[in-house]
């Protein structure tokens, strides 16, 4: 049967409880009927499951036209509507066609807006849209359908605004990772320069979307992205972001009044009620004026005792207050001397915990006792794996004495200078770790290889640098050699006498350094009127690092031309390493044989350039150690250092 041609229009109707939760397959349940199915039977046909219908319905005023209806009451989530259509008069074997597949928002349709510009639906929400440029863009020529551009152009200083329910492609790459938290994913993007912005869930799901390019593109405004786009902008742009979460929005928008009682009318009760408030304040503050005197005298009281009996209470978390006869059952009446310096003389003893310690007994130290228990609470909170720990103190009896934990392995010079140690520097400064008189082959220690002195090197830059940098109290040493350099187990470095130069006076550092002849580790500052900072450790630092590659004292004179009052260690082998290009003739004789210039060569290298650097004559020409170690560990880039001079001789 044959009727004119039909115009096909669908209406889509979506009830309130949509569940969408069927495939597309279910629309092949409706696709056939067992008898002529006529327009003007008025018949409505209904699928197997009930979840959609379809029939003909006439349209008013025009009985041979019809409207053909499909209306659903479950949509499937993953499928977008279907719109039939016939081109044909409809007959007996006449069917339905799929002629376009409908999406459920239009700024999804790709291209309606241009790069960089944000599709938002108007008031319809899915009929109509308008385009936007975010913050920090503003519309091309054309306006923002035509695309957007950045108001400042993305610089080394950049931040990230965020964007809630927007989403963009870029048109280079999308990257997704795996970020459990903001911050990864945030550093991820800023670390990439071609890293336009990034797209987070906070789900806990841990999606995170990178998007790199040049431009950003097909971007549209959705609740149903349930994501934050975060958009790299200039660190100079400020203006705030258009795009913020519901949550920020939200207002009550139902007044509520609120009626207070009238206040009660006075009474004669207001009078006493006053009285009473004020007798019980005046009492309160009268019993507290009166437990405050009696816990002060209580004080002074318990204070006093305490002075004349050397029981003051030191800071929370301070070292240990040793009695004096501790100390001395500790040390066997102090007859086990294992080391003389210029702040006293060392001794081995043992704890009742059968800890072995050396204890240091401190002589010329000016102060009185609440400036000692300062600088030794000081001392003992530095806490560096490359420090000598301080277990604790004496103060009695006149008497100053540290007790610190006891290195076995032997101070550096030991290693480094052997049998010419005893015609160098004299006694061991620090010894908090050897016993020169019980035992007779001291001398003969270890060879350290080349591994052994870079570790030793970048272990006394590394602690050193916790002194001067990153304690709370920065602490200068002061008096940075060999002999105060312990080697502990695995030739791991320990400084000592660290935090002692306080208790001496500069004039008094200066004259105890001559007279141990060791004046080649001293600063020109120390000599000179120049201020002391932590660059005199620097310089000290350098010579030390000088003698670990070369194995000899700076003092002693090698091959040289120049005359013994003009010749300089820094001087001689910046000849030879950089001009001469001989650095063979620098490096200790003991371990030259094992020289690979392949293996060794950049690892020498660095330590000898640093070494340079930390002997500038000039304090402001020095590097800072916290730099000395990175530029030791090659994490920095080294210079080529200028030739260092001592001070009196000038450049050459």
């Amino acid at each position: 049967m044959s009727l004119p041609i039909l115009n096909f229009f669908i209406f889509l109707f979506y009830l309130s409880n949509l569940q969408p939760s069927i495939s597309q397959l279910t629309f092949n349940s409706f696709n056939i009927s067992h008898s002529p199915w006529l327009p003007s039977q008025n018949k409505t046909l209904i699928s197997p499951n009930s979840n959609f219908k379809a029939g003909f319905f006439p349209i008013p005023n025009s009985p041979n036209f019809f409207t053909f209806s499909i209306w659903f009451s479950k949509i499937p989530q993953s499928s977008n509507p279907l719109i039939w259509s016939i081109s044909t008069k409809l007959n007996s074997s006449s069917s339905l066609i799929i002629t376009q597949k409908g999406i459920w928002e239009m700024c999804k349709v790709k291209g309606k807006c241009g790069p960089n510009s944000i599709c938002m639906p108007r008031e319809d929400f899915y009929n109509s849209t308008f385009c936007i440029c975010p913050s920090g863009f503003e519309s091309v020529e054309g306006g923002s359908e035509k695309g957007c551009k950045r108001k400042i152009p993305l610089s080394s200083n950049t931040h990230f605004l965020r964007l809630d329910y927007v989403n963009y492609t870029s048109s280079g790459s999308m990257n997704q990772i795996l970020a459990f938290n903001y911050t990864i994913c945030e550093s991820s993007c800023r670390r990439n320069s071609s890293c336009l912005g990034f797209g987070f869930k906070y789900d806990g799901s841990g999606y995170c979307v990178l998007l790199h390019g040049k431009q950003l593109q097909y971007g549209y405004w959705s609740p149903g992205t349930e994501l934050a786009l975060f958009l790299k902008l200039d660190q100079k742009e400020s203006e705030a972001s258009n795009f913020i979460g519901m949550t920020e929005v939200m207002q009550t928008t139902c007044p509520v009044r609120i009626s207070l009682p009238l206040p009660p009318k006075d009474s004669n009760t207001t009078t006493r009620n006053i009285v009473i408030i004020c007798t019980l304040f005046a009492a309160e503050l009268i019993a507290g004026v009166a437990f405050f005197w009696s816990f002060l005298k209580r004080y002074i009281k318990y204070r006093d005792m305490a002075t004349t009996l050397g029981l003051e209470l030191l800071p929370a978390g301070g070292p240990k207050r040793f009695t004096y006869s501790e100390i001395k059952a500790a040390t066997n009446d102090f007859s086990n001397l294992i080391g003389k310096g210029g702040f006293g003389d060392v001794y081995k003893g043992e704890l009742p915990d059968h800890r072995v310690v050396a204890v240091k007994c401190l002589k010329n130290v000016t102060g009185g006792d609440a400036e000692f228990w300062a600088e030794v609470t000081i001392i003992a909170r530095m806490h560096h794996l490359n420090l000598v720990r301080l277990w604790g103190f004496c103060a009695e009896k006149g008497q100053r004495i540290l007790v610190y934990e006891y290195i076995p392995g032997g101070s550096l010079d030991k290693y480094l200078f052997r049998v010419k140690s005893k015609k160098g520097s004299g006694e061991s400064e620090s010894d908090i770790s050897h016993d020169t008189s019980s035992n007779p082959s001291i001398l003969e220690k270890p060879v350290l290889d080349w591994n052994m002195r870079y570790r030793i090197a970048l272990g006394m830059a590394r602690a050193i640098a916790y002194l001067h940098e990153e304690c709370l109290e920065w602490v200068l040493h002061c008096d940075i050699k060999p002999e105060n350099i312990l080697l502990g187990d695995d030739c791991c470095p320990k400084i000592s006498d660290f935090g002692l130069a306080k208790l001496r006076k500069k004039e008094d550092m200066v004259t105890m350094s001559r007279r141990r002849g060791t004046p080649g580790y001293m600063a020109p500052e120390w000599i000179t009127a120049d201020p002391i900072t932590s660059k005199a450790d620097v310089y000290s630092f350098g010579m030390v690092l000088l003698e670990l590659v070369s194995g000899v004292r700076n003092f002693e004179i090698q091959g040289s031309v120049a005359r013994s009052d003009e010749w300089y260690f820094p001087g001689w082998a910046f000849d030879k390493m950089f001009k001469e290009m001989r650095v063979e003739e620098i490096l200790d004789s003991q371990i030259c044989h094992a020289y690979d210039s392949k293996a060794h060569f950049q690892l020498v290298n660095r330590m000898v350039k640093t070494a340079m650097w930390c002997l500038q004559d000039r304090p402001e020409s020095r590097p800072t150690m916290g730099k000395v170690a990175k530029m030791i560990e090659g994490t920095v880039e080294i210079m080529d250092p200028k030739k260092p001079t001592v001070f009196f001789l000038g450049e050459e």
